[in-house]
């Protein structure tokens, strides 16, 4: 009976073996995405651990951070920023850029325990940056300064 029935519609099926490659193709970039996504939304202690992402995560982060130092000094360049408001911000994007590449609270700690520690290479950066913060009439100059924490961010190891 099962001879009559494929007699009578045709035969098996016949499909190109494209359509495998494309429907097994179309498998692997989900499964991809989803692997992308869960790396993606990681914490960065977790991703600082994976041995093969570690480097990937590194230059990403490092990327993200120097382009945000530009915008505020861009921002400072338009007068849309003070010199003062320029620094925090400075300070606050290096800061948060220690504490995600090392794992160490860098926004609370106080810059001697920065300069004591294996944070040491801003602590430089992070006192010019206080003394244009708290002192109004300091001569620092402000994209100078957003240049040193570039090289601070870009150079971190």
């Amino acid at each position: 009976m099962p001879d009559d029935l494929l007699r009578f519609v045709g035969g098996p099926p016949s499909y190109s073996l494209w359509w495998l490659w494309i429907g097994l193709g179309l498998i692997a970039l989900v499964v991809l995405w989803y692997a992308g996504i869960l790396v993606a939304t990681l914490p960065s202690a977790r991703l600082r651990a994976l041995p093969g992402v570690r480097t990937v995560h590194a230059r990403v982060l490092r990327y993200r951070f120097v382009r945000r130092v530009r915008t505020i000094v861009g921002r400072y360049r338009g007068g849309e920023l003070s010199a003062v408001q320029t620094c925090a911000q400075l300070s606050r994007t290096l800061r948060s850029f220690l504490h995600q590449a090392t794992g160490r609270p860098a926004q609370y700690m106080q810059l001697k325990t920065i300069a004591a520690e294996d944070l040491a290479p801003a602590a430089p950066v992070l006192e010019a940056l206080g003394g244009v913060q708290f002192d109004p009439t300091s001569t620092r100059d402000v994209e100078r300064l957003g240049t040193d924490t570039e090289e601070v961010i870009r150079s971190w190891p």
